[in-house]
């Protein structure tokens, strides 16, 4: 089936208590493992590319390559662009064709921040793309956007709903203490914010930052609410380690598909693993 938009999908995950994945693809080996995980456990999926993989692929090529892994299948698969700040680049990856972007304004004032995203809004809701914002700021490195632990802010339940109500989004990231990256210890998830912002807004909730997080924590922000969650660091780790390890035993290795094999199937493995963890193996008819 063709490329899916994300509301509908997600809508279903919140009012049924699972959480879809969400994987950061950088490869095209990294987009046929997670595809294929998804195929093997029934499952929708989004597909998600940041703003530097954008640019260094074009969004054209990563729409065209998304759209044929969605043609063989019948299940429910979106394509996300994760936290851009450039409301040009937006605009472009609508016409390539994503089925949904994120409009991250969070580091401007709250006013700011719900024009900006409201602006997004406007030319995203006449297509059918599904629009992503964020309240509060969650920590760490996400391409070329930083956010010391310092200045990470946890979003307000009050202004998550006025945020909803004003703007129209389709879904929401807080702020609720995750990070992105790989965690020095243990997250701090304030759970309580979770349960207060779902239970006063009924947009699908989006757990960023989440490689890492504990399974018992991710299982725990689920049930409450979240009906997203994002994991790309994990996924890059497990891709690169495993061509590590195949020069590490062949150091003259020089043909691509020898060691782009190994590191297509690490991906799919920790993948089936996510997908298991987020409750939306074989939900996949469910959904659409």
């Amino acid at each position: 089936m063709p490329l899916s938009s994300t509301t509908a999908v997600l809508r279903h995950a919140r009012k049924h208590g699972y959480a879809v994945a969400a994987f950061n693809v950088h490869t095209l080996e990294m987009l046929q493992a997670v595809v294929d995980a998804a195929i093997e456990s029934d499952a929708p999926l989004i597909l998600q590319t940041t703003v530097g993989t954008v640019q260094h692929l074009g969004a054209d090529y990563i729409a065209a390559a998304a759209e044929v892994a969605a043609s063989r299948t019948r299940l429910p698969i979106g394509l996300h662009l994760d936290h851009c700040t450039d409301y040009n680049v937006v605009v472009r990856c609508i016409r390539a064709g994503y089925t949904s972007v994120m409009i991250d304004a969070s580091m401007h004032p709250y006013e700011e921040n719900v024009e900006r995203t409201a602006r997004v809004i406007s030319v995203a809701a006449a297509v059918g793309v599904n629009v992503e914002a964020e309240l509060g700021k969650v920590g760490g490195v996400e391409d070329d956007i930083v956010v010391d632990a310092r200045d990470a802010l946890l979003a307000d339940p009050e202004e998550c709903v006025s945020f909803v109500a004003r703007t129209g989004v389709d879904t929401l990231a807080p702020a609720i203490g995750t990070a992105h990256g790989i965690y020095k210890g243990d997250p701090n998830i304030d759970f309580d914010r979770i349960a207060r912002i779902a239970g006063s807004v009924d947009v699908p909730l989006v757990l960023h930052g989440g490689s890492g997080i504990p399974p018992d924590q991710v299982r725990r922000a689920v049930a409450l609410g979240m009906a997203k969650m994002n994991i790309a660091t994990e996924l890059r780790i497990a891709f690169s380690d495993a061509i590590k390890r195949v020069f590490e035993e062949r150091p003259g290795e020089n043909d691509p598909r020898k060691y782009m094999v190994p590191a297509k199937e690490a991906v799919k493995r920790l993948a089936l693993e996510k997908i298991a963890l987020c409750g939306c193996a074989g939900r996949g008819g469910e959904a659409v």
